[in-house]
C-alpha cells in the first residue's frame, strides 16, 4: 500500500503532462534537437558532439536519455570536466550510461527498480516521497518527448562504477 501511494504522489508530480519544446504531444525533433532547442543542456550537447554521439542519438532509436542540466554539469570541478570531454572513451562510457535504450516513460520509470544502459551496466531506479531518483540524481522534469524516444531531466552527472 505504501510503494503504491509512493508511486501515485510520483506520477502526480512526473506526469503533470507531457513536455515538447514547443508544446504537448509527440515532437518532431530527435534527441539531439530536442535538447539543444530546450537551452539548458549545452554542456550535454558538446559532450554528446566530443564523443560522435550525435548521430546515434540522431538514428531511429528509440532512447530513453536521463539528460543532465548545464548546472550538474557545473558542479563538477572544471579541471575534471575538461579532462572526461577530452578522454572520448571515458566520455562515451558517461555519456551512453545515461542512455537506456527503448522508450520509458514516467509511468513506467516508477514501476521499476532498474534500468540496463546503453553502456552495459545498469542504473538504479527509486522512488521516494514523491520523487524519482535515478542513481543519485533526481529527475526534475519527466517526459520531454521526442520523435525517438524521451528525456528525463536530471541534477546530477551519474557515473558507472
Amino acid at each position: 500500500m505504501k510503494r503504491s501511494l509512493l508511486i501515485l504522489a510520483a506520477l502526480g508530480t512526473l506526469l503533470a503532462a507531457p513536455v515538447v519544446a514547443g508544446g504537448y504531444g509527440q515532437s518532431r525533433k530527435d534527441i539531439v534537437d530536442t535538447a539543444i532547442s530546450a537551452g539548458s543542456f549545452d554542456t550535454l550537447v558538446a559532450a554528446v558532439k566530443a564523443a560522435g554521439l550525435v548521430e546515434t542519438l540522431r538514428s531511429e532509436g528509440p532512447f530513453t536519455v536521463f539528460a543532465p542540466t548545464d548546472e550538474a554539469f557545473a558542479r563538477i570541478p572544471a579541471d575534471k570536466l575538461q579532462a572526461l570531454l577530452a578522454d572520448k572513451d571515458a566520455l562515451t562510457r558517461v555519456l551512453t550510461y545515461h542512455v537506456v535504450p527503448g522508450r520509458v516513460l514516467a509511468a513506467d520509470l516508477v514501476r521499476l527498480d532498474s534500468a540496463k544502459t546503453a553502456e552495459g551496466s545498469t542504473v538504479r531506479i527509486s522512488t521516494a516521497d514523491g520523487a524519482v531518483r535515478i542513481d543519485d540524481a533526481n529527475v526534475i522534469k519527466a517526459d520531454i518527448l521526442a520523435s525517438n524516444g524521451v528525456i528525463h531531466v536530471i541534477d546530477t552527472v551519474i557515473l558507472p562504477d
